[in-house]
């Protein structure tokens, strides 16, 4: 699942899968990115969004626990060619299964 936000801090695309960890609606399109998130994280967002605006980071990552799922989230700034910053990709992904994974599995197997 994932979050485009425009270098002006709005959403400007979300997927529509239907396994989101959080569930989204089509009025979050052109919403700042603050008012889509709890409160209790606001102020984190805003400090991922700024330290990517100044070019001294580019990527923040973080898990936790919520409704018995292990949820892993990745902030990615998106630069153009000149490095100047144009916003953000917001990826989150329930890994819970993903983390019981053991050996390998080197050929693809879809049965």
């Amino acid at each position: 699942m994932f979050i485009c936000i425009s270098k002006n801090d709005r959403i400007i695309f979300y997927n529509r899968g239907e396994e989101r960890v959080f569930p989204r609606s089509a009025g979050i399109i052109g919403r700042e990115v603050r008012f889509c998130h709890p409160p209790k994280s606001v102020d984190t967002v805003l400090k991922i969004l700024e330290e990517f605006r100044k070019g001294t980071q580019n990527e923040a990552s973080f898990w936790f626990n919520y409704l018995d799922k292990l949820i892993y989230v990745r902030y990615f700034a998106v630069r153009d060619s000149e490095k100047n910053y144009r916003g953000v990709i917001e990826m989150s992904q329930d890994i819970s299964e993903t983390k019981k994974i053991e050996g390998e599995r080197r050929l693809l197997e879809w049965e």
